[in-house]
């Protein structure tokens, strides 16, 4: 399985950014697609995953500013983020688990989000 992200980049705080993650492979319809995300000197955290039946889990942290949602069709998990606080500051992580007992996750290599105050 490959995940290709996009759309990081350098925003004002207030701003907004869409992430894109388009995953390619075998994938089991039964899975978890979503986004982690991690700043330096710090653990790697949950933002925001959504299951292939269309229910999304948040951060307390994102919820109400950042909202998750995905194409089955194409294998594609999207993540709207508004609002943006320097603290979201971050490398964001597409994320697959495929499958449900037994899985596989599966990471990408990361997209820096930046947000100057």
């Amino acid at each position: 399985v490959q995940l290709q992200a996009s759309g990081g980049g350098l925003v004002q705080a207030g701003g907004s950014l869409r992430l894109s993650c388009a995953a390619s492979g075998s994938i089991s319809s039964a899975n978890i697609m979503g986004w982690h995300r991690q700043a330096p000197g710090k653990q790697r955290e949950l933002v925001a995953v959504i299951s292939s039946g269309g229910t999304a889990t948040y951060a307390d942290s994102v919820k109400g500013r950042f909202t998750v949602s995905r194409d089955n069709a194409k294998n594609t998990v999207y993540l709207q983020m508004n609002s943006l606080k320097p603290e979201d500051t971050s490398v964001y992580y597409c994320y697959v688990r495929s499958g449900i007992l037994p899985f596989r996750e599966y990471s990408g290599q990361g997209t820096l989000v930046t947000v100057s105050s």
